[in-house]
């Protein structure tokens, strides 16, 4: 059996970002664990610095249940190189190269929209965007 993972951003500001890749991916709040009612009183469990806040995290999920969990989470210090690791966001790949790189072209202007950055086109590939805190990924069309 393949090991699950789980993606974990690491962020300035975590709702920003959680509202960015809902949109981006699809994905929803994740509930929080049993047997706990709120994400606030399962965060309250830790024995945290005072400062520290639920807010500073948020836990997505695929609705599917097929992706990974992606986590985002506050960190001091700044976002400083290029990632070593990024996202695919895939679009249905069907149909002929130019209705693909149509789809492309449409879902990075969605992106767009809702915060990210195009940071370069690789015509009818794919594109390289950043996230609303620079964080990169590329979108590109699905296996037909």
């Amino acid at each position: 059996m393949a090991a699950r993972i789980d993606l974990t951003l690491d962020c300035a500001d975590a709702q920003l970002l959680a509202v960015f890749w809902k949109t981006a991916l699809g994905y929803v709040d994740e509930p929080p664990p049993t047997p706990f009612a709120t994400r606030a009183e399962w965060f309250a469990q830790f024995d945290l610095p005072e400062e520290d806040s639920v807010d500073d995290g948020a836990w997505l999920c695929d609705p599917d249940g097929v992706g990974p969990r992606l986590c985002i989470l506050k960190v001091p210090e700044p976002k400083t190189a290029k990632n070593r690791l990024h996202l695919d966001v895939r679009v249905p790949g069907h149909g002929t190269p130019a209705e693909r790189w149509a789809r492309i072209e449409t879902e990075s202007e969605r992106l767009v929209r809702a915060g990210g950055t195009v940071l370069a086109r690789f015509d009818g590939h794919h594109v390289l965007m950043a996230d609303p805190e620079g964080n990169e990924f590329c979108v590109a069309a699905a296996a037909a």
